[in-house]
């Protein structure tokens, strides 16, 4: 991996990627959770809730906290901060307890803004849109592999080695109790290889660039009042929580919904609710760079009508997925429907760079934090 440049685009999708993991890998084994538990349907959706409300506040900051002190510091907090946490899973025993260690979890949701960060300030407009929707989608898709990581490997392979050892407690409570470590301690080990070997950008880190004073020294309350006070900030927040909101409301939902609409086990519906995630490998990355190529034909105009296209489809298909009535069915229509949500995604962060280039970090942050609005039991 070339250094600075594509070292950075692969450590900001890696470290959004293995966050994405952790975050979620809960989410395949909430059905277990509720009946080890006792817990409610709305006690899970609360805790669903808090997941993504724990990027509330820390999504705003991290864009600011990226634009003062750099992307590579700010990737192995949240890691960390994330990963601690997730290793502790299987401590929970209260709804409240799953709330609370969701909520912080949650701030692994930052993520997002640190590898958006990264791509922007790594790559040049013309090609923001590719890098940013690639680096994006191939992060997201941890949301994917989780699934059928924590859901259908792990769950099952540890349920057997607790049954096979014949243990007093019960094998499937141990494993769901367990499953989670795995992702905790990668997020943890990554951390340690971002600070050691990375850049913040083509010029160097941020700390020694101040130091020389080549880089000047901005409050964060000014990068903040100048994002906020831009109208197109507002606009674009409101579109992303139409695409990445639905993503995460989808990721924390399918595998529960595709046990309780067509009774499969726990571990074939996150396997089969898996597919939405998996379509992040390229159709993201897609959404972007068909983003830059209307860019080529037709500048700023040829980008907003493909993020207008895709956002029609999104709706359309969200709605076929709904009235979907077989498992086949509704395959194929959540297939569709995540084909466009993660272009509609990519198309957006293709217009991101050309609000504020100078506050790309904070401007990044507000509008992802749009996404935690998205979320609500239904």
């Amino acid at each position: 991996m070339g250094r600075p440049h594509m070292r950075a685009f692969h450590f900001a999708w890696i470290s959004f990627f293995l966050v994405f993991l952790a975050w979620f890998s809960i989410a395949p084994l909430l059905s277990e959770v509720q009946e080890s538990l006792g817990l409610t349907k709305e006690q899970i959706w609360t805790s669903s809730i808090c997941s993504v409300a724990g990027g509330l506040v820390t999504r705003c900051i991290m864009g600011v906290l990226c634009d003062i002190y750099g992307a590579r510091l700010m990737s192995a907090a949240v890691l960390f901060t994330c990963g601690v946490p997730t290793c502790f899973t299987g401590l929970v025993n209260t709804s409240v307890g799953l709330s609370v260690l969701r909520l912080v979890v949650g701030i692994g949701g930052s993520a997002f803004v640190t590898c958006q960060y990264w791509t922007s300030t790594m790559f040049t407009r013309e090609v923001a849109g590719t890098a940013n929707a690639l680096a994006a989608g191939w992060g997201n898709l941890g949301g994917g592999v989780t699934l059928i990581l924590t859901g259908s490997i792990l769950f099952p392979l540890l349920e057997w080695i607790y049954r096979t050892a014949g243990t007093s407690m019960d094998p499937s409570e141990l494993a769901w109790r367990t499953s989670c470590i795995l992702p905790g301690l990668l997020c943890i080990g990554f951390t340690f290889v971002v600070i050691r070997s990375s850049d913040d950008s083509p010029k160097g880190n941020y700390q020694k660039r101040k130091r020389l004073g080549l880089m000047q020294k901005d409050s964060a309350m000014s990068h903040l009042k100048s994002a906020v006070t831009d109208l197109n900030t507002w606009i674009l927040l409101i579109q992303y929580g139409c695409c990445f909101g639905v993503e995460l409301t989808t990721s924390n939902a399918i595998a529960l919904y595709f046990k309780e609409e067509f009774e499969l086990s726990t571990a074939s519906a996150a396997a089969v609710g898996s597919v939405f995630g998996w379509m992040n490998l390229f159709c993201r990355g897609l959404g972007g760079f068909l983003s830059d190529v209307s860019n080529a034909y037709r500048g700023m105009r040829g980008r907003l009508f493909w993020q207008h296209v895709t956002f029609f489809l999104e709706g359309v298909f969200i709605i076929v997925f709904s009235r979907a009535q077989t498992l086949i069915g509704a395959i194929a229509a959540l297939m569709t429907f995540s084909v466009f949500v993660q272009a509609a995604e990519g198309s957006t962060f293709g217009i991101v760079p050309y609000l504020n280039p100078n506050l790309t970090g904070t401007v990044s942050g507000v509008i992802g934090e749009s996404t935690r609005r998205d979320i609500e039991p239904v």
